[in-house]
């Protein structure tokens, strides 16, 4: 973006709830636009993260690891931003497990 006002920020994340929360942690408490926010695979292949999580990981019942999620790398949310949210973005992505910043 060609506007100095506005920055960008990338983050990954190792399942796709830590993403989701960061996504909820920018909309719901710093106010960011939710159509300013991208979601997407680190590589090429889909994938829900590198760990499992939620409805990828064992069943209680059984304690056979499940072989069916798409379990081929980290999952990047970004976000473009105002300067003046910039810090509170940092906050939110460092709580919700950001792995790599990049604060571009």
């Amino acid at each position: 973006m060609s506007d100095e006002s506005v920055k960008t920020i990338k983050g990954t994340f190792a399942t796709r709830a830590a993403a989701d929360q960061a996504i909820e942690h920018l909309t719901q408490e710093y106010g960011l636009n939710r159509a300013d926010i991208f979601v997407q695979a680190v590589g090429s292949a889909n994938t829900s993260g590198t760990q499992p999580n939620g409805s990828d990981a064992p069943s209680v019942r059984d304690d056979a690891p499940r072989t069916d999620g798409a379990l081929q790398g980290e999952i990047e949310v970004s976000a473009d931003l105002s300067s003046e949210k910039f810090s509170a973005a940092m906050q939110a992505f460092k709580e919700a497990g950001a792995r790599h910043l990049d604060a571009g």
